[in-house]
C-alpha cells in the first residue's frame, strides 16, 4: 500500500518532530503509524529514507 503525497508529508513532519538526534523509538513509530492510519512498515521505510534510526524495538517490526 503506497502512502499518498499528503499523508507522506504528514508522516515526514511527525518523524522530524518525534526524532531526537536522528533516532526514534519503536514505540513512537508505532504510535505515529496508528495516529496517521498507515502501516508500521511505511513509517519504517520513511525513517530509512530520512536517515532516522529506529531504536528500542519491541517486536522486531523495523
Amino acid at each position: 500500500m503506497a502512502v499518498d503525497q499528503e499523508k507522506k508529508k504528514q508522516l515526514q513532519e511527525r518523524i522530524l518532530s518525534e526524532a531526537e538526534n536522528s533516532k526514534m523509538t519503536c514505540k513512537k513509530a508505532l504510535k505515529i503509524a496508528s495516529e496517521l492510519d498507515c502501516l508500521p512498515i511505511e513509517v519504517g521505510n520513511e525513517c530509512n529514507k530520512m536517515d532516522v534510526k529506529l531504536v528500542g524495538c519491541q517486536l522486531g517490526c523495523f
